[in-house]
Order: structure tokens, then sequence, then C-alpha cells
């Protein structure tokens, strides 16, 4: 599965979420985009108070922090069809 996670330069909460899909890996293989949303007016007014904000590309969901492992490895065990 493709996932962007939505962040920006010095962000620790996003690197915490970068760490929680490391352990979470082996069971939910995916492939990791970071997109800056410094680099992108339109992110930027979307995402400038939400990040760290996980996309799930094939299912078109988003997931904004806080968030526990738990929470996330449910956001990505949920069905394709979801």
């Amino acid at each position: 599965m493709r996932l962007i996670l939505y962040t920006t330069l010095g962000c620790h909460l996003c690197e915490q979420v970068e760490e929680m899909l490391c352990h979470l890996q082996a069971s939910f293989p995916h492939r990791l985009d970071k997109q800056d949303i410094a680099d992108d007016d339109e992110l930027l007014a979307a995402y400038a108070t939400e990040i760290p904000v996980l996309l799930r590309v094939d299912i078109d969901m988003e997931m904004a922090w806080p968030f526990t492992i738990d929470q996330l490895a449910q956001f990505l065990s949920l069905p394709e069809d979801a």
C-alpha cells in the first residue's frame, strides 16, 4: 500500500509517525512518500495546523494527528473498499 505523510522540516511528531510505521512495516507492508507542505501553497493552507497527516492512497482516506500505534494499525488494516 502507498502512504503519503504530509510533513515539514523539523516536525518531531512526523518523525514519531515514521517510527510507528517502521514498527508496523512487517504486518502492513507499505511504501511511504513524504510531502513537505511548505512546497505547495494549497497543502500549506490545508495542513498547516494539522500535520502530521497520513494519506492512504488506495482508499483515499486521511488520518490526522494525534493517534496511537494501535489506531494507526487499525487504519492500515482497513479493507481497500472502505
